[in-house]
């Protein structure tokens, strides 16, 4: 009855996560208070011998004293529900919410109860949840699949009420790598593909499509700010490949960092990575203990509060110092590659020699990408750009198998499929030539996906004389495949001769009427250079005193329109 009683007086409140943006919004703070009421740790109020309601008079005192600083509240169902009698738990923790929706009803409350469970169960779970205890949103366990989220974030004829989920992704608890941390044989962690499919069916869950704000968020321990920035990143690429009106029209989903204080979290550094190389990422940094049980729950929240906006600051300060000019509009993946490649020696700036007996103030060669990690980066860069020139405006490519020509295709283009898959979702084929051919075995000089009548795009490295991409097109055409674009690490710009000005490129491009797209070109590069020495001047050591000066001189000779 006491609990029917609540649910009365309990107000629907608005969508989880707009109501969480608004609250942000409004008052500048990203901090979520846990109430974790553990029973030798409150105390004891005169008069009053039932469990649940010290723990009901408990969270009030904390909530009265925080809720300024406070942009969400997160109650543990557990420290609830192990209260006897059960009714007496359960009831105070509907009191609980329905006390933060009366007094501060612009204030989000996300039951923390990690639930995950078939299709009907979670049906049970999500009435539980929004209908009966009230709660504006909630954290679930991912492990059983789409299924098992979906009763939280549609309504249904069982639960009428739209919520919001966080999702474990690379929980604060040591042990979380024993499982959360695996690699798969897909590719990636379990988290960063929990990361993957959360946002696939944030996408086909969520059914009121004029939402912006997503469904479903992740939880990623503070604990691990490593997997703070890989989750980031993660979201921060599949927004940057969408584009602008592209696959997904929401904000980007919240990352939900608890383990901040008594499990020894790192604030600053898991704000500052959350927030991405954009300064775009949204973090709810989750506090408990440090909270409650400080001498004063009030002042230590707005101590929270303030370091959490110093360290937002301090991000977003980095983030517009590091930006490049907007005059040639370099992407963010353009910038991080060329930053990349500086600090592999990929790149280099000063004076060589080339092939054509030109003196070049820069050189670049892939080949120096030569460990995991460096492909891995090439390849999401890759991607990067293929998503951005090759991919429509649904998030959906032009085209059905990488090709890459040997020799220095053959690894770039399994370094693109795969990091399409990772990044994105897409699931492309792969294959590539010999320069002989294979006379045992399958034979022939192609290996890998059928081409035949396929639709394919070139990975290479850069294109100097054009010679094997003419050869690769001219062995497409002879098994009837369509070469729809050429995409390469970095376009010179530059003639190819003083009596032909047009450069390799360009010529690839008119000879076959095809797109070619690169990661950057040279006269990105020069404003990356320019941009660089503007922001830091003398401190730079990667760009020499005269090299922007030597660049401009280069294009001016040798640079093409």
């Amino acid at each position: 009855n006491n609990i029917i009683s609540i649910v009365n007086q309990r107000k629907m409140s608005s969508f989880f996560f707009r109501k969480l943006h608004e609250r942000t919004e409004a008052i500048g703070s990203w901090l979520c208070i846990g109430l974790d009421p553990r029973l030798e740790k409150i105390p004891q109020y005169e008069g009053v011998s039932d469990d649940g309601e010290r723990v009901y008079r408990w969270c009030i005192e904390i909530i009265d004293a925080t809720h300024e600083h406070t942009a969400c509240y997160k109650p543990n169902s557990a420290f609830f529900e192990c209260i006897s009698p059960p009714s007496s738990g359960l009831a105070s923790l509907g009191r609980v919410i329905s006390h933060i929706a009366s007094k501060h009803p612009t204030i989000p409350v996300l039951l923390d109860a990690k639930r995950g469970d078939i299709g009907s169960t979670s049906d049970a779970y999500a009435v539980a949840a929004y209908e009966v205890l009230g709660a504006d949103g909630i954290t679930l366990s991912p492990l059983m699949g789409a299924d098992s989220v979906r009763p939280f974030v549609n309504r249904s004829a069982a639960c009428t009420k739209r919520g919001g989920c966080f999702v474990l992704c690379k929980t604060s608890n040591t042990s979380s790598k024993e499982i959360l941390g695996q690699k798969m044989e897909m590719g990636g962690t379990v988290y960063e593909n929990i990361t993957r499919l959360a946002v696939e069916w944030d996408d086909r869950l969520g059914k009121d499509a004029e939402e912006e704000e997503p469904h479903i968020g992740l939880v990623v321990g503070a604990t691990d700010p490593s997997a703070v920035c890989t989750v980031a990143g993660a979201l921060q690429k599949i927004d940057r490949g969408a584009g602008d009106g592209g696959r997904r029209s929401r904000r980007r989903p919240w990352i939900l960092a608890p383990g901040v204080g008594a499990q020894g979290g790192d604030l600053v550094e898991s704000v500052r990575v959350a927030m991405g190389s954009d300064g775009k990422g949204r973090i709810l940094v989750s506090v408990s203990r440090e909270v409650a049980h400080a001498e004063d729950p009030g002042q230590r929240a707005g101590e929270l509060r303030k370091d959490i906006e110093a360290a937002r600051v301090a991000a977003k300060a980095a983030v517009d110092a590091d930006s490049t000019s907007s005059f040639l509009g370099l992407l963010p993946y353009q910038r991080e590659f060329i930053s990349f490649a500086l600090a592999e020696e990929v790149l280099k700036f000063g004076s060589f020699t080339l092939k054509s007996g030109r003196t070049s103030p820069y050189f670049f060669n892939a080949g120096l990408f030569r460990t995991g990690r460096a492909l891995s980066e090439l390849g999401r860069a890759y991607a990067d750009c293929v998503a951005t020139e090759f991919f429509d405006k649904d998030g959906i490519p032009s085209f059905d198998v990488i090709f890459g020509p040997a020799y220095k295709g053959i690894g770039l283009g399994a370094c693109v499929v795969s990091a399409l898959w990772t990044a994105f979702g897409v699931d492309v084929g792969f294959a590539y030539n010999r320069k002989e051919a294979k006379d045992h075995g399958e034979g022939g000089v192609l290996v890998g996906s059928e081409m035949v009548g396929k639709r394919v795009l070139l990975i290479d490295d850069v294109i100097s004389a054009g010679t094997a991409i003419r050869e690769s097109f001219s062995l497409l055409s002879s098994i009837n495949a369509t070469p729809v674009g050429v995409v390469i690490a970095l376009d010179r710009a530059e003639v190819r001769s003083l009596d032909d000005r047009v450069s390799a490129v360009q010529a690839v491009a008119r000879d076959f009427g095809v797109k070619l797209a690169s990661i950057v070109s040279l006269p990105q590069l020069m404003e990356y250079v320019r941009t660089v020495k503007e922001r830091d001047g003398d401190k730079d050591t990667d760009i020499g005193d005269g090299i922007l000066d030597a660049i401009v001189q280069y294009r001016e000779k040798y640079g093409v329109d």
